[in-house]
């Protein structure tokens, strides 16, 4: 595809180009990941009438579902700068279906808990993505492809939702659910097999670049350094109140000693990870970086910040949206389940709109719009009574959720323009931190009520609103991008 403005639109019908075949290809990649990692979601009341599992042990397997996400996009983002996305892409796809198979046939609680935790993985196959389309398409038009991805790709929560619910219903019994989240994984690896077959890294004659170390991210000064290290305390802060979350002062699954353990481990990986910043970095401090590879990490931790609040509202929301309509406004649960259903499908537009919009009038300038929509929503929703017309607070979530996906949207449309060579890490941490933010949401929503908790979104997303505005720099210069016919050619980034 030729290197065209903004608002032009890809073809998504064309075939015939190898990007918009691999767009297609990624995205559907990306949405099995979701059938398989957010299935359990609509497949617990399953398992938990099955198996006769207890409130606090359906809980702990949701949370369990989650938790090796945070660390494993960080590490998912080294590996695809390394190795590659289509490599990477299909081994999550395979080993992440292999495992959900295990767990569909486990029988003890702990075999279950276990093979949920390590699934948690899968969900950083969305990262891997991030960098194919990233290489795929050109910078004008990044935006929209990374959107489409996101988008259509996220939807697979609500496909697994629509789908294994009714496989499991339909063969009944105890196993019912066994075969839905089998049938689902089985599909995962062979989409995974295919995906591999049919993916290239780059487009033909393009170079596949990469980090010149590994291990920890690249910067380029020392105040860069510091602010890298600092970055990474809240990925080990979220861990830890997940383990909090299962200690004896609340759902009291662990122990107080293995609680300890794991505050202590947290606290050690993450010595060991400032030890590995400061091998790949230390340089900084006594030689300065050629130009050309100069960033500011700024860009990145901002974007860390934005994801947080987009990503981490949209699945806070998602999980709390219907009980919030049956206890404050008595509406039947099913009527509250298909209103709450609304929210997911809005990604559908939302995300690859915001990744157009970015395209076209800038990143920063999307940002501070999505920012601003998603403070103003959630401020009012904040203000939200019980004597409110329940059609209103519908509205005004569906508005909500229409910023913070377009937000999303718009944060990667500008990830693969800060560093190229790094964008499989700076997707991950951002990816990361997404998760984070859903940790941090769900964990107050537990905590205070439901008009609080707008409030609290809100609040946070006016702080990100700040550093968004005052902080952040539209992505310029220039990067190389390789056309149809094979040449490479140097274009503005805007």
């Amino acid at each position: 595809m030729s290197i065209q403005s903004g608002a032009d639109r890809l073809n998504l019908l064309n075939f015939g180009k190898a990007n918009i075949r691999t767009l297609h290809f990624t995205w559907f990649a990306f949405f099995m990941t979701f059938v398989v990692w957010l299935g359990l979601g609509p497949m617990m009341p399953f398992i938990k009438e099955a198996l006769s599992l207890n409130d606090q042990q359906a809980k702990v397997l949701l949370i369990l579902n989650v938790a090796m996400t945070i660390p494993a996009r960080i590490i998912v983002g080294m590996l695809v700068d390394k190795f590659g996305p289509r490599i990477l892409f299909s081994a999550i796809l395979i080993l992440g279906g292999l495992i959900s198979i295990a767990f569909s046939w486990g029988n003890s609680y702990e075999t279950l808990a276990i093979l949920r935790f390590l699934s948690g993985f899968i969900g950083a196959g969305f990262v891997v993505g991030i960098r194919m389309i990233g290489e795929w398409f050109p910078a004008k038009q990044t935006g929209l492809a990374q959107g489409i991805y996101g988008g259509w790709g996220n939807f697979g929560s609500a496909g697994a939702a629509v789908t294994l619910p009714f496989i499991a219903a339909s063969i009944g019994g105890d196993d019912g659910w066994r075969y839905a989240i089998t049938f689902a994984s089985i599909a995962a690896i062979v989409y995974g097999v295919f995906y591999y077959l049919v993916a290239r890294n780059t487009p033909k004659g393009s170079t596949y670049f990469k980090p010149a170390k590994t291990g920890a991210m690249e910067v380029t000064s020392g105040t860069d350094l510091v602010l890298y290290i600092l970055m990474n305390i809240p990925l080990f802060l979220a861990l830890a109140l997940l383990t909090w979350k299962l200690s004896p002062n609340n759902m009291g699954l662990i122990g107080d000693s293995t609680a300890l353990i794991i505050y202590l481990a947290l606290a050690l990986i993450y010595a060991v990870q400032v030890w590995k910043i400061w091998h790949v970095n230390s340089h900084v401090l006594k030689e300065s970086v050629p130009a050309m590879q100069q960033y500011k990490f700024k860009q990145v931790a901002i974007l860390d910040w934005a994801y947080l609040v987009t990503f981490g509202t949209e699945l806070a929301v998602v999980s709390m949206l219907a009980m919030f309509y049956v206890e404050w406004f008595d509406i039947p649960k099913v009527s509250a389940a298909l209103l709450a259903g609304i929210y997911p499908f809005i990604n559908l537009f939302a995300r690859p709109g915001g990744g157009w919009i970015s395209d076209i009038i800038g990143r920063k300038r999307t940002l501070i719009i999505a920012f601003a929509g998603i403070t103003g929503s959630f401020l009012l929703l904040g203000m939200v009574d019980k004597s409110w017309p329940v059609w209103m607070v519908v509205g005004m979530t569906i508005i909500g959720g229409i910023f913070s996906k377009s937000g999303s949207g718009a944060v990667y449309a500008m990830v693969p323009l800060i560093q190229r060579r790094m964008t499989g890490q700076i997707a991950g941490m951002a990816g990361a931190f997404g998760n984070v933010g859903a940790v941090m949401f769900l964990t107050v929503n537990s905590l205070i009520s439901y008009d609080q908790f707008f409030l609290f979104i809100g609040i946070i997303s006016s702080l990100v609103f700040f550093l968004i505005l005052v902080f952040l720099d539209e992505p310029k210069g220039q990067i190389s991008e390789t056309l149809p016919d094979g040449t490479v050619q140097m274009i503005d980034v805007k």
